[in-house]
C-alpha cells in the first residue's frame, strides 16, 4: 500500500512540474492560495488545480493520502469522486463568469442593479405594511369609539381587523424573506468578485511567464 501511494505521489508531482502549457493553483504552508507555472514538490501532495491560460479550472487533483488513510480500500476512490464533483463545480463556475463578465466593474455593476431591484422590493412591502398598520389602527380607534358609546363592535369590522393582521404577518414574513435574499445576493457576488479576482491573477500571471519567454529567447 506504501508502494502504491509512493509512485502515486511520484505521478502527480511529475505532472504538476511538466505540463508546460498550464498554471497550478494550491495552497503554501501559510495557508495562501498560489498560482504559479507549477507546484512545489513539498505541496503537491496537498492537492491543487491545474488551469487553462484563461484561468478557468480544467482539473482538481485530490490529496495524497496518507500510509493509514491507504488501508481503507475506498478512500481514494471517494477522493477522486469528490475531486470530479469539484472540478465540474469550479469548472461551470469558471465559465460562466468568463462568459457574462469582462471586468470586476461589471460585476460590481451587476451587483448594484441586482440589490436595488430587491430593495425596492423590500420598499414596496414596507410601504404595504405601513398601509395595513394604519388601516388596523383605524378600525381598532373606530371599535374603541363604538364600545365607549355603548354600542358592540359589529362583526364587519373584527373580521376586517382580523383579515388585516394576517395581510400585516405575512407582509411580515415578505420582508424578512427578502433581507435574507438581499444578504444571500450580496455574498453571491462577493463570491464572483473574488473568484473573478483568481481568473485575472492567473491570466496576469500567464502573460508574464510568456513575456520572461520572449524575452529569454
Amino acid at each position: 500500500m506504501q508502494l502504491v501511494g509512493a509512485a502515486l505521489f511520484t505521478c502527480l508531482v511529475a505532472q504538476a512540474t511538466a505540463q508546460g502549457g498550464n498554471l497550478y493553483r494550491y495552497r503554501n504552508d501559510q495557508d495562501v492560495v498560489v498560482v504559479d507555472d507549477s507546484v512545489p514538490p513539498e505541496f503537491v501532495a496537498r492537492g491543487y488545480e491545474v488551469l487553462n491560460e484563461r484561468g478557468a479550472v480544467i482539473r482538481v487533483v485530490p490529496r495524497v493520502l496518507t500510509p493509514e488513510e491507504l488501508a481503507d480500500a475506498t478512500l481514494q476512490t471517494r477522493l477522486e469522486e469528490a475531486a470530479a464533483r469539484e472540478e465540474q463545480r469550479l469548472r461551470k463556475w469558471d465559465q460562466t463568469l468568463l462568459l457574462r463578465y469582462s471586468s470586476i466593474e461589471d460585476i460590481e455593476a451587476h451587483r448594484d442593479r441586482a440589490l436595488a431591484d430587491l430593495r425596492l422590493r423590500v420598499g414596496i412591502l414596507k410601504s404595504n405594511r405601513r398601509n395595513f398598520k394604519q388601516q388596523i389602527e383605524n378600525y381598532q380607534s373606530q371599535a374603541a369609539d363604538l364600545e365607549r358609546r355603548g354600542y358592540e363592535v359589529d362583526e364587519a369590522r373584527l373580521k376586517a381587523i382580523a383579515s388585516l393582521q394576517k395581510e400585516l404577518a405575512a407582509t411580515d414574513r415578505q420582508i424578512a424573506d427578502r433581507n435574507v435574499e438581499v444578504e444571500e445576493v450580496r455574498a453571491s457576488f462577493e463570491a464572483d468578485i473574488e473568484r473573478f479576482k483568481m481568473l485575472e491573477e492567473a491570466v496576469r500571471l500567464r502573460r508574464e511567464l510568456s513575456s520572461r519567454a520572449a524575452q529569454a529567447d
